[in-house]
């Protein structure tokens, strides 16, 4: 330590260091539906975060409504995972016990059994008259637009099945014929057959293994899709029906904790006594829905809303927690007699055994938020005596098809399979990724057509730089001198990873990463071009950094499988060979070959020959996913991601041509409207404007926040700009 006196002996000392100001890092926040706004996330346990996903009920093939919330929850789980680097501990349920399952499998096992006896004719076309009676009464009474479509389609398809069958029982005819239209009118008529048989031998279906088997088929079925999806599997699942010791211990609880009763063999959750106890609120995430009958209703199930069960409660808002078992249901053993659980007591009781009294985040689908979680929140509550079971609530926003609702009876019910069928796994999650998880996304041949050009695009830049890459040059080679170019090149690449950094912690806007990921590669292909114009080859090691961040985030996005350090993986599904270093050695043979034999051919005049090495780079190569094309005299090879064919770029050609033509009109329309009027029409996210028509609440009555306000003036002012174009060109015009 020097003192004053080395000073005055002349040492020199180090002057004083001060330490950088820094910038202020943006924190990730989260839209948690429990205050419906973003909040900045913080874990109860250091890095750890407890994760519970309402998985599916297995009764059916899983569908596109199901690929909305599972995909989008992959994509927040992988980036919580390997973005953020948080421990994330992930638990699913697989609802293997409800009233939808229950009459499924049971008018399923009857059908099965009708089928068996080997019906007549006759007795067929009597059994479906005696059907349709009461189907024909639920029609009349059938109020929702979309069941009674469906209703009535079923209806037509009977009716046409039947008329023939009249006809030949009336003459008297019995042949083939018959017994053939008879199988048709069978099939047809399963539906509301299925129904009829349930209403009079549903009671005395009692083996529980008969309610074991349809579940147990589609959940293997879910699993096959989300595998199929790239969707990681959770880290625990939980089946109801293996947890139905512990759902009696938490119902017993409940009850012992003062917020339950029982009435007649069934438990119910009190939510009068709960919602008045200190601590203690019902309906945190929907408070305006309590008393909705018709929302409580559908909560319930179809077997549990009959006039007996609605009186055995003490307030029409009271839910099931334990239902007592009519005959034809599955059941077991508890204090209250023979029963089942209630659906939304099995979340809580397995999410509860697995995560304890409290966990990080509670994800599901918008729809669930009332009553299901709610009710979820008010037992779990009621059994751990804490308010807060959950800390952040995620709600993913609805799927429409072609801006549709998705509905059987509309015919647009789209299962995973038939999308798959259609596109890609990743094209489907590139959809995802440029939608906003929480918000509506409508899947549509725009949205689809948007991802697959998203896609082409990227994919043309990685196949470029891994191009450039294969450039021959020794070690020391690869480092070239920084020109300007580089530098501004470079500079741009950390303002872009800085600005998808950004877009990930508000709310992890994955669509706002992705146009900055898009920007990049423009700016990137701009460099390249440049650098071609001069004839000067681009620098490597820098196209090399930005391909391989831009691989990374799609590996983290799940939209990569497998740990190529550049690009899409090449190849079909399944191959886990690297296609690439696999192939070139070999292609690079036969461009070699073909450069060799049209240079002879070209010096001898043999016209056929060439012809036929034209074939092999047009036709055959292209089928094959090769693109063969010379550039500057360097024959270039490229492995393509999909098969390309020459009407294809015809086509495009059309197309870009189309698309320049709706965007001019599109520009010209959006000049004729004046800036005062431009925030007005977006009811659904502002509620009241100044008196320019600048917004100056959101659509829940908040004040717009100064961040927001400054985005807002930008688009305000470059509105202001084209409708001054508009009035000029206007007035020139005139």
């Amino acid at each position: 330590n020097m003192g004053a006196g080395d000073e005055a002996k002349g040492k020199r000392l180090q002057p004083h260091w001060s330490p950088p100001d820094g910038t202020e890092q943006p924190k990730l926040r989260l839209y948690n539906s429990l205050t419906r706004t973003k909040e900045v996330f913080i874990p109860q346990h250091s890095n750890r975060v407890l994760w519970y996903c309402c998985g599916p009920t297995v009764y059916d093939a899983s569908h596109m409504g199901h690929a909305r919330s599972y995909i989008s929850f992959d994509i927040l789980r992988r980036i919580l995972m390997d973005y953020f680097k948080y421990d994330v501990f992930y638990c699913m349920n697989i609802t293997d016990i409800d009233d939808k399952i229950i009459k499924r499998a049971r008018q399923t096992h009857l059908l099965e059994q009708y089928r068996a006896k080997k019906p007549s004719a006759t007795q067929i076309l009597q059994d479906v008259l005696s059907a349709r009676e009461p189907f024909k009464a639920k029609l009349a009474e059938t109020t929702d637009p979309d069941k009674k479509q469906m209703f009535e389609r079923l209806d037509t398809a009977v009716t046409t099945a039947l008329t023939p069958l009249q006809g030949a029982a009336q003459s008297g005819t019995v042949d083939a014929t018959i017994q053939s239209q008879a199988q048709v009118l069978l099939e047809e008529a399963k539906d509301l057959l299925a129904e009829w048989l349930d209403s009079q031998f549903g009671s005395q279906v009692t083996e529980n293994s008969i309610f074991s088997l349809l579940p147990k088929y589609w959940e293997g079925e879910f699993h096959k899709d989300m595998d199929a999806l790239n969707v990681l599997p959770p880290d625990v699942l939980t089946r109801v029906s293996e947890y139905v010791p512990e759902i009696v211990e938490f119902v017993k609880k409940i009850v012992n904790n003062g917020y339950g009763y029982e009435s007649n063999g069934s438990v119910y959750f009190d939510t009068v006594k709960f919602d008045t106890s200190s601590g203690h609120a019902y309906a945190k995430l929907v408070p305006e829905a309590v008393g909705d009958q018709k929302a409580l209703q559908e909560g319930e199930g179809d077997l549990s809303i009959s006039a007996d069960r609605l009186s055995e409660k003490r307030s029409q808002n009271d839910f099931a927690l334990w239902k007592a078992s009519k005959p034809g249901e599955p059941s077991w053993e508890s204090p209250w007699g023979k029963g089942r659980p209630g659906w939304h007591i099995e979340c809580s009781a397995m999410a509860g055994s697995i995560l304890g009294s409290s966990m990080d985040i509670h994800g599901g689908g918008f729809d669930l938020r009332f009553p299901h979680h709610d009710n979820e929140l008010a037992q779990s509550e009621a059994y751990f005596e804490n308010d807060h079971w959950v800390r952040y609530f995620l709600h993913t926003g609805h799927l429409t098809i072609a801006g549709c609702k998705m509905s059987k009876s509309l015919k647009n019910f789209i299962t995973i399979k038939d999308a798959l069928a259609r596109h890609t796994a990743r094209q489907l999650r590139l959809a995802f990724l440029m939608h906003s998880w929480k918000d509506t996304l409508d899947y549509s041949i725009n949205t689809m057509e948007s991802a697959i050009q998203y896609e082409k695009f990227m994919n043309e830049f990685f196949l470029n730089v891994k191009d450039i890459l294969r450039t021959p040059t020794d070690f020391t080679g690869q480092f070239e001198k920084w020109a300007v170019e580089e530098v501004e090149l470079n500079k741009s690449f950390y303002e872009k990873k800085e600005a998808v950094h950004e877009a990930l912690c508000d709310n992890i806007d994955t669509r706002s990463a992705l146009e900055e990921m898009r920007t990049l590669v423009g700016q990137s292909n701009s460099y390249m071009a440049t650098r071609k114009a001069a004839k000067l080859l681009p620098n490597r090691v820098l196209l090399q950094s930005i391909a391989r961040y831009l691989t990374h985030m799609f590996q983290t996005f799940g939209a990569i499988e497998g740990t190529e350090p550049i690009g899409f993986p090449v190849g079909t599904n399944g191959q886990n060979v690297d296609l690439e270093s696999t192939v070139m050695p070999y292609l690079n043979v036969l461009a070699d070959f073909r450069e060799g034999v049209r240079k002879i051919a070209r010096e001898q005049k043999v016209t056929e020959v060439l012809q036929l090495c034209d074939t092999v780079r047009d036709d055959v190569l292209p089928e094959l996913g090769v693109r063969m094309e010379d550039h500057e005299g360097k024959l270039v090879l490229t492995l393509l991601i999909t098969k390309e064919f020459p009407e294809e770029k015809k086509k495009k050609k059309e197309k870009a041509l189309r698309k320049k033509r709706d965007e001019e009109m599109a520009k010209q329309a959006k000049m004729k409207v004046p800036p005062s009027e431009m925030f007005r029409s977006e009811t659904e996210k502002y509620s009241s404007f100044d008196d320019t028509g600048f917004p100056t609440r959101d659509a829940e009555g908040k004040e717009i926040s100064k961040g927001q306000a400054k985005k807002l003036r930008k688009l305000y002012e470059a509105q202001e700009k084209l409708y001054n174009e508009y009035l000029q060109s206007n007035q020139n015009g005139s």
